[in-house]
């Protein structure tokens, strides 16, 4: 059965009635007699004493909340925090706030000011240069400019990951200055291995873009997550070296001088190809697999896009290190299933996280094949599409109720246990086609089985399936072993399913906190409204939807 309602954790509790009285007891005296004066260093109040954890928590309860004021945030501004975050709250934060961030919280290591427009250019950078210890910085949608990123660069050594998004005033030319100090004429920013670069559109020439991204991708040693949508391009400059027709700036280091210190560095370590260390990538489109494999060689976690066109460069796929693979299929067409078999044979046993979508449930037995071949999985899913031609359909399904089970589906196609596996999601795309029966009797077959060897299972989606799930989990809660035991989310939003079987899954024990039942054809008013005085009787924690 779900768990039961408890209380509040006592801390939460505690907070929340700090929150509510915020403005009338705690900062009441200082509002009206302190709240512009600025000469104090620190501000001695009931907040000094509380965890500089508990302190961020009540700033994002207040943000949340709409109840964070100006005054309150002048005394949560405390030594201890190492955390801070105002993205809830950016038209509180001004001039004068990151003056007092500067002068009361220099052990910051980490600074959230997406949204903060209203900071100047010159008090972030008076800002950045206050706080050497930042491991990680959010910039998002603010004023940083070309300055802002070299004070970046220059102060904080030990950053590690940076959000410069949609900021209108970083040109493509401002990252030289995040990677090179030129006062030094040294490199910047050892540590950083995430730049969140997204919205930086070239003024004029993608070129110049482009030249700045292979600049910052070869002068940052530890980068590992470039996110910008010209990086592709980026990539290719880096892997045909063409690098005379780029213009560098005044100042700063040539492509050419930072691919040689690059390969000079390779060499030393016994290699001498030009490769970076990015270990996760976004949006690789098939024809470009193979520069990506090259230049890119220690990828864990990709995202690949697939055209109508043929998978010429699919078989160079050479990343022994891939653990995440999603793979998308954009064109009209769309790929059969069974396309990702040689994929999944190659890389299966290392892979803990595939995502597929757009493909089609054209050959019955692919699901089940790919699923052998990925047995150390944690995290399943796909969206497939209904195979289309003359087929003969599944059992049909009269006035919404769920027909009648076959009685001769009990195979067990999957040949491993799923011991890891955590997060499973599976849909089929409501078409006009019906689901061929061969496909629903081996599909059927094989969800029984695979949720009957997954015993810590905590997220499960079964979307628009078109045939029965009654069978299916009466097979899984009649196995021995502890099969959904550790069910948290329940999803199976337009499948077909019936009340009594539900009411068997509540019986179950585990901690199961939601339950969709959106659109299931055989779910009406009367089965969700016993289902919900069955939660109200046994006071349950556990939110269903249903439509």
């Amino acid at each position: 059965m779900p768990k039961k309602k408890v209380v509040a954790p006592l801390s939460r509790l505690c907070l929340g009635n700090v929150a509510r009285h915020m403005q009338s007891v705690w900062v009441k005296d200082y509002s009206e007699n302190y709240l512009d004066e600025y000469q104090f260093r620190y501000v001695m109040g009931p907040f000094n004493e509380l965890a500089g954890c508990l302190v961020q928590d009540l700033l994002q309860l207040l943000g949340e909340s709409r109840r964070l004021t100006r005054a309150a945030l002048h005394l949560l501004l405390l030594p201890h925090l190492t955390e801070l975050s105002l993205r809830s709250c950016p038209g509180l934060v001004s001039n004068a706030i990151t003056q007092l961030i500067t002068v009361r919280c220099q052990n910051l290591s980490s600074l959230d000011l997406k949204g903060c427009s209203r900071v100047p250019t010159a008090a972030l950078v008076d800002l950045l240069e206050g706080l050497p210890r930042l491991r990680k910085l959010g910039l998002a949608e603010t004023q940083a400019n070309t300055q802002v990123l070299a004070a970046v660069g220059s102060c904080c050594r030990r950053l590690r990951e940076l959000d410069v998004s949609h900021c209108q005033k970083v040109a493509p030319d401002s990252l030289l200055h995040l990677a090179y100090d030129q006062t030094e004429s040294a490199l910047c920013c050892p540590a950083l291995r995430v730049l969140l670069a997204q919205g930086i559109e070239p003024k004029a020439h993608s070129q110049d873009l482009v030249r700045a991204l292979a600049f910052v991708l070869l002068a940052l040693p530890s980068l590992e997550f470039l996110a910008n949508s010209y990086l592709r391009e980026a990539l290719c400059l880096i892997h045909t070296q063409q690098f005379s027709g780029t213009q560098g700036l005044p100042g700063f280091p040539s492509l050419e001088e930072l691919a040689r210190r690059r390969q000079g560095a390779r060499a030393a370590g016994g290699d001498s190809w030009l490769t970076l260390p990015l270990r996760r990538v976004e949006e690789v489109e098939d024809p470009f697999l193979p520069t990506f494999c090259s230049v890119c060689p220690e990828v864990a976690e990709a995202a690949v896009s697939l055209s109508d066109g043929p998978c010429t460069s699919w078989g160079s796929l050479a990343w022994s290190r891939l653990t995440q693979l999603t793979v998308l299929c954009t064109g009209h067409r769309g790929r059969g299933l069974a396309e990702m078999l040689p994929v999944a044979q190659g890389l299966g046993a290392q892979l803990q996280s595939l995502s597929l979508h757009g493909f089609s449930y054209d050959d019955e037995f692919s699901f089940c094949a790919l699923l052998n071949c990925c047995h150390n999985l944690t995290a399943f899913s796909s969206h497939l599409s209904v195979p289309a031609g003359p087929v003969r359909p599944a059992a049909a399904v009269p006035n919404g109720e769920p027909a009648a089970e076959p009685q001769d589906w009990e195979l067990d196609l999957l040949r491993h246990p799923f011991p890891k596996l955590r997060h499973f999601s599976l849909g089929l795309a409501s078409s006009c086609e019906p689901l061929p029966s061969q496909h629903a009797f081996v599909l059927r077959a094989s969800l029984a089985s695979l949720l009957s060897r997954a015993p810590r299972l905590e997220t499960l989606a079964l979307l628009s399936i078109p045939f029965s799930l009654d069978g299916v989990f009466q097979k899984v809660l009649d196995a021995p072993g502890a099969a959904l035991r550790n069910l948290r989310e329940l999803s199976l939003a337009e499948s077909q399913v019936s009340s009594p079987t539900l009411h068997c899954l509540l019986a179950l024990d585990n901690g199961l906190s939601s339950l969709n039942l959106a659109g299931c054809p055989a779910i009406h008013r009367r089965d969700y409204d016993q289902l919900l005085r069955t939660v109200r009787k046994e006071r349950l924690e556990l939110d269903i939807a249903w439509q």
